[in-house]
């Protein structure tokens, strides 16, 4: 029994279906656009069918609402012909030859082009000239030291080298930062003057560190403790901490107490969620910021997982821009003429440039993720206070005056300086923190914002000093004490004809 072969499927193949070439994927592609095209007519002529009926049938309900004799006619057509007559006189400057309804469609098309022209030239106007700057990720050039779990800890060394240091302060970075950053404008004349030896470094993740594969705060303090010893800090040292950076100060005054001097904190942020604040530090403290930050401290906590996506639209997009834009702040008057100079600009640039250098964005929603989230420890364990014990034989010995008292919490000094024009981190935060741990310094800055005190300001940064330090006394010697005064003379001598020689 044979079957009935199509007469298409004959005229390629043959009766017998093996008799030409196969189909190749071209034809089947013509077949496909020809039946596209078939199918796009058919549809145009079911649209033209539906426009005939709507407006060529009288009783259509679009003829009856708005076409001759309709109600809507009759109200618009005196309005509309009083106006017609009146511009009816603008005909006779039209081309004779010109049908005057195609010359006023002419008209009218072209005006809406021009309009929208001048409108997108107006607003192009009001937007800052500048160039838009791609990141450059810069080779290599950090300082590096191996921790004890294998990673590496990048580091940049400021001031009067180990040795000669009288002071040591070790400063963790902010959000968006890197150890480029430290006290931004401190100048080297200036550390040497006071005997300082300032230590920064990259968080895990950022620059050139290596992430940690569980971070938290304690591991913070950790790491920081490890990079002292590496870097031959013997001495107790201070910790600095500005803005979201201070998070791992903190870390550090509750985990490594012993290794710690004193702390020196700049607008120090906490936990904006921190359920010992009161509901009216908490309101004054939230209405300083805008909706974006607002909801991107509820994404860190509530949905971290689409963090990458906004990190990766603004400062992982390859492009720089201002700080105010990215990480969504509301800035004062002098904050915002500091961030628009061309100094603050260049260094924020160059910052922000190694910041990313990875470009991963796990460190930066761990980041975003730990300021948001219990910190293991709360403020209220740093505060001086006695050690109660609760036992009969510590009750014997206080009796007999035999017990000295045991103080739990921090034992050095704490120093906290914050603007008063601050809306990042806003004064109600610092004035919590100073309920909380009453024995902190606090040093309220009149009309100083965010950025203004710490960002390049000689002046600012010698009160600094003087007020952690006291009178600058210069660097250490390294003399040893039984060495004669002649003998540390001629040291010092030779140091600075060495210095001499070398800048002739």
């Amino acid at each position: 029994m044979s079957s009935a072969v199509p007469p298409s499927y004959a005229a390629t193949y043959g009766a017998g279906g093996s008799g030409g070439e196969p189909e190749n994927f071209g034809d089947q592609a013509m077949e496909f656009v020809k039946a596209a095209g078939e199918m796009a007519m058919e549809f145009g002529k079911g649209c033209r069918d539906i426009v005939l009926q709507s407006f060529g049938d009288n009783e259509s309900y679009i003829v009856k609402t708005f076409g001759k004799g309709s109600y809507i006619e009759k109200k618009v057509r005196g309005p509309c012909e009083k106006v017609c007559g009146k511009l009816r006189f603008i005909n006779d400057y039209l081309p004779e030859d010109k049908d005057p309804f195609h010359a006023w469609m002419v008209i009218l098309s072209v005006s809406v082009v021009v309009l929208a022209v001048l409108t997108l030239s107006v607003q192009r106007d009001d937007l800052p000239i500048s160039s838009i700057k791609k990141v450059y990720i810069h080779p290599p050039s950090a300082r590096r030291v191996m921790l004890p779990d294998g990673r590496f800890l990048a580091y940049k060394e400021q001031g009067v080298s180990a040795d000669r240091a009288r002071f040591s302060i070790i400063g963790p970075h902010s959000f968006l930062s890197s150890r480029l950053a430290g006290m931004p404008g401190l100048k080297t004349s200036l550390l040497e003057e006071f005997g300082i030896r300032l230590l920064t470094y990259d968080l895990p993740g950022f620059g050139e560190s290596d992430p940690h594969p569980q971070r938290n705060l304690e591991s913070s303090a950790m790491d920081m403790s490890f990079l002292a010893n590496a870097v031959g800090v013997n001495d107790r040292f201070w910790v600095i901490g500005y803005s979201t950076g201070s998070m791992h100060a903190w870390a550090a005054l509750r985990y490594i107490p012993d290794k710690l001097a004193g702390a020196a904190m700049f607008a120090p942020m906490v936990n904006p969620y921190d359920p010992s604040m009161t509901k009216e530090e908490r309101r004054a403290t939230w209405k300083r910021w805008s909706r974006k930050r607002k909801f991107m401290y509820f994404l860190a906590r509530r949905f971290p997982p689409v963090l990458p996506l906004s990190y990766r639209n603004s400062f992982l997009s390859g492009k720089h821009d201002q700080i105010d834009k990215w990480l969504a702040l509301s800035l004062g008057k002098r904050d915002r003429a500091l961030v628009e100079d061309p100094i603050h600009e260049e260094f924020w640039q160059r910052d922000v440039e190694e910041s990313i250098r990875q470009g991963n964005t796990k460190p930066f929603v761990e980041e975003a993720t730990l300021l948001v989230s219990d910190w293991g420890f709360r403020l209220h364990d740093l505060r001086l206070q006695k050690r109660v014990v609760k036992s009969v034989i510590h009750w014997l010995k206080s009796l007999l005056g035999d017990v000295q008292d045991d103080f739990t919490g921090f034992l050095g000094p704490i120093h906290i300086w914050q603007g008063m024009d601050d809306m990042v981190v806003p004064p109600s935060m610092t004035d919590y923190v100073h309920r909380i741990l009453p024995g902190a310094a606090v040093h309220k800055l009149p009309y100083e914002g965010h950025f203004t005190y710490i960002y390049f300001c000689d002046e600012c940064h010698r009160q600094i000093f003087t007020t952690l330090f006291g009178t600058p006394q210069g660097q250490l010697n390294n003399c040893s004490v039984d060495q004669t005064s002649s003998d540390c003379d001629t040291e010092d001598l030779d140091v600075r004809t060495v210095g001499d020689s070398a800048t002739e």
